[in-house]
């Protein structure tokens, strides 16, 4: 058998410079420049950032400038205004002045208003009145204190204001030294008997009036002293 003989065939050329399409190209590039893309995409931007604050910057500014442009909403905030009496502001200027002063120690026809009571109409005297220095805020309270021609005693609380739609207020009550009827009588034997001495004007003032300021001012105007000794 003869020797096999090989056929040898040489390799296939191929060329290093093929032709590229310009489509192949073109998707490669595209491809290229899109990776840049999303990567930038998923990044914040410092742009969009500045772009968000300024956006909410104005929308603030806008409503701070709506809500202090809107004049009927601001007066929606503010008490409302009160009016005045004319008559009872003169009052007031005059304070600590009243227009009784000049009926103290006169004896003539009174009347004294109380709320929610009858009106004591008497014939005595006014020993003594007294009225803060000035009244600020509209309000303001007069003190006094009478004495019928019968020996009894009259204590009166006026609150004054200076505004319409405000009524003053009117309080007094009467002090009988000599009760002749039996329920005053029992009254003022109870708290004779609580003080273990018997009650006068002066225990009957300092229960209606108190101590405060004014109190103390119309009591320095009596002929006698509410002062507390002690020994």
């Amino acid at each position: 058998m003869g020797a096999e003989h090989t056929e040898e065939f040489p390799d296939p050329r191929v060329s290093r410079n093929l032709p590229v399409s310009e489509g192949g190209r073109n998707s490669n590039a595209a491809r290229n420049n899109a990776a840049p893309d999303d990567a930038t995409r998923n990044e914040p931007s410092l742009n969009d950032a500045t772009r968000h604050v300024a956006t909410d910057t104005r929308i603030e500014d806008s409503r701070n400038e709506t809500a202090s442009s809107d004049p009927a909403r601001d007066k929606e905030h503010e008490p409302p205004v009160k009016e005045v009496s004319m008559t009872k502001v003169g009052m007031q200027s005059r304070l600590p002045a009243l227009d009784d002063d000049a009926d103290v120690g006169v004896q003539k026809e009174h009347v004294v208003i109380r709320d929610g009571k009858a009106d004591l109409r008497f014939t005595g005297v006014l020993l003594a009145s007294a009225a803060p220095a000035s009244a600020p805020k509209g309000h303001w309270q007069e003190y006094r204190i009478y004495q019928t021609t019968g020996g009894k005693y009259v204590f009166s609380k006026v609150t004054r204001t200076v505004f319409e739609g405000e009524d003053d207020a009117h309080e007094a009550e009467v002090f009988d030294p000599s009760p002749s009827s039996v329920p005053s009588q029992l009254i003022r034997s109870a708290r004779e008997i609580a003080q273990a001495r018997p009650m006068t004007w002066m225990d009957a003032a300092v229960a209606f009036f108190g101590y405060d300021p004014l109190a103390k001012a119309l009591y320095r105007k009596l002929s006698v002293r509410f002062d507390e000794h002690v020994s």
